[in-house]
C-alpha cells in the first residue's frame, strides 16, 4: 500500500493529526495536500504538546520526509516561526520540502480578508482571517504568486512590488489600510526567502521518484470533507478540496497510486462558526462536550459547537472519498455520559432518509433521528486490545460499522499518541 490518504470525515478537528502522526511511523514520507495556517493538528507525544499549522504531523519522526505540496497556500512568515519553535524543541526540520507550485499568503491576502469578512455583518462565513481565501482566489484568477518565484530574486521582487501597488489600491479603495508596499517587498524578498529558499523543491518529481523507489507516502488534509469547496456546506466552506480527490490535486499524485483512504470521525461531531448543524446540542451536554473533549480551535482558540454523531453525514463521507475505513477518535470524551445518542437518519420534508441532502436550506430543516446507547460510565484509558472495550462502548464502535459498511480500524481512547485501539 504505497499511497496513503488521511481524511478529516466530519467539519474538522477530528484528530487528524493524533492518526497521522500513529499512521507516520510506517510511511516514508508525510504531504500536506491543501489549505494552509488556518487548521491546526495537535500532537501529543511523551506529555509533550505540538501544535502543528503547516508543517506535516510527520514531522516528529528522524526518518520521515515532510512534504508541503503544490495544493497548500503558504505564508512564509508563519512557516519559519513554526520551523523556529520545533528547532528549538529539539525537532529536526532541515527534511522539509515545500513545493515551487504552491502559492504565496502574502500581507494583501489578510487585508482583504478582513475587509470582506467586515462586510459580510451578520452573514459572516467565519473565517479564520489567514489570508487563505483570498490567496486561493489570486490563484484561480491566476494572479497568484508561487513559492519558486522566490528563487529569481529580481523577478520575485517585481511581481511583490508590481502585485502589492495594485492591491495596496484596492485596499484603500475599499476602506482598508493602506500598505507599505516598499517595506513588504524589502522583507518577502530579502531575510524571508533567503530562510525559505533551502526547502523548495520540485515535489511533484520528489513523491513520484519515491513512489519508483517504493517508499510508502501518507497524505494528509487539512479541514474536512463538509469543509469542501465543492461538496461542503457551502458558503461555510473552506476555500480548497480537503476530500481525496483534493489529494490528488494538491500532490500530483494520481488516483491509480491511491491504495488506503482513511477516514477520521470522531465519537460526536464539532464544528467552528456558521453554518447547519443538525445534531448540535446547545444545553449542558453540549458544554460537557466542550468541557471534557477540549474543543477549542488550536489555530483561534474559538469554542466549538458541538452535537451527536451523525451518521448520514459520515456516510455521505465514505461516497465521496471513498473511504476504505474509519478511525474512530475521543470515543473516551464519552466515558461518563449516561446516555449516547447516534443520529442513524434524518427526517426530511416529513419522511425518513438515510441520504445526506444536496441543498443547504433541506440540510438546515432536518430532523435527526437517533439511536439511544446505554453510556459505558467507565474510564477507557490504557486500553489498547478492542477485546478489551466495555461492552457498552464496544456497541458503539459496531454501530458505525454497521451503518457505514466500512470497518473501524483505530478507536482513540486517551490524548497521549499511543492511546488508540487498533484493530488488524
Amino acid at each position: 500500500m504505497p499511497v496513503t490518504v488521511v481524511v478529516g470525515s466530519q467539519w474538522g478537528d477530528e484528530g487528524k493529526a493524533k492518526i497521522i502522526d500513529l499512521l507516520a511511523s510506517d510511511h516514508d514520507l508525510v504531504v500536506r495536500y491543501q489549505g494552509g495556517h488556518n487548521a491546526g493538528h495537535t500532537i501529543v507525544a511523551g506529555g509533550e504538546k505540538y501544535a502543528l499549522q503547516l508543517v506535516p504531523s510527520g514531522v516528529l519522526y528522524s526518518h520521515v520526509t515532510p512534504v508541503i505540496a503544490n495544493g497548500v497556500v503558504v505564508d512564509p512568515v508563519t512557516l519559519l516561526d513554526e520551523i523556529d519553535r520545533l528547532t528549538a524543541r529539539g525537532v529536526d526540520c532541515s527534511r522539509l520540502r515545500v513545493s515551487s507550485q504552491a502559492h504565496l499568503i502574502l500581507p494583501w491576502h489578510f487585508a482583504h480578508d478582513r475587509l470582506a469578512e467586515g462586510r459580510r455583518g451578520d452573514n459572516k462565513i467565519g473565517t479564520t482571517l489567514k489570508g487563505i481565501g483570498p490567496a486561493y482566489a489570486d490563484k484561480a484568477r491566476r494572479a497568484g504568486i508561487r513559492v519558486g518565484d522566490m528563487l529569481d530574486r529580481a523577478r520575485f521582487r517585481e511581481q511583490l512590488s508590481a502585485l502589492g501597488d495594485a492591491e495596496n489600491d484596492l485596499i484603500v479603495h475599499l476602506g482598508g489600510e493602506p500598505l507599505d508596499v516598499a517595506a513588504i517587498v524589502e522583507q518577502y524578498a530579502g531575510a524571508i526567502a533567503d530562510r525559505v529558499t533551502p526547502y523548495i523543491a520540485n515535489t511533484v518529481a520528489l513523491l513520484h521518484d519515491a513512489l519508483a523507489d517504493g517508499s510508502r507516502i501518507l497524505l494528509e488534509g487539512a479541514q474536512a470533507t463538509f469543509l469542501d469547496i465543492d461538496h461542503g456546506t457551502y458558503p461555510y466552506v473552506t476555500s480548497s478540496s480537503p476530500t481525496a480527490g483534493g489529494a490528488c490535486i494538491g500532490t500530483g499524485i494520481g488516483p491509480r497510486d491511491l491504495s488506503r483512504i482513511v477516514g477520521i470521525t470522531k465519537a460526536y461531531t464539532t464544528r467552528v462558526g456558521s453554518g447547519p448543524f443538525p445534531t448540535e446540542l446547545t444545553d449542558a451536554l453540549g458544554d460537557a462536550l466542550v468541557d471534557i473533549g477540549r474543543e477549542f480551535g488550536t489555530v483561534t482558540g474559538r469554542r466549538r459547537r458541538t452535537g451527536w454523531l451523525d451518521l448520514p453525514m459520515l456516510r455521505h463521507a465514505v461516497r465521496l472519498n471513498s473511504l476504505t475505513e474509519i478511525a474512530l477518535t475521543k470515543l473516551d470524551v464519552l466515558d461518563t455520559f449516561e446516555r449516547v445518542r447516534v443520529c442513524t437518519e434524518y427526517r426530511v420534508q416529513g419522511r425518513r432518509t438515510g441520504e445526506y441532502p444536496d441543498r443547504l436550506d433541506l440540510l438546515a430543516a432536518v430532523e435527526p433521528v437517533y439511536v439511544d446507547l446505554p453510556g459505558w460510565q467507565t474510564s477507557l484509558e490504557g486500553i489498547r486490545r478492542i477485546e478489551d472495550l466495555p461492552v457498552r462502548a464496544r456497541a458503539m464502535v459496531d454501530l458505525v460499522e454497521q451503518e457505514v459498511g466500512i470497518p473501524v480500524r483505530y478507536v482513540g481512547v486517551g490524548a497521549d499518541r499511543d492511546a488508540v485501539v487498533q484493530r488488524s
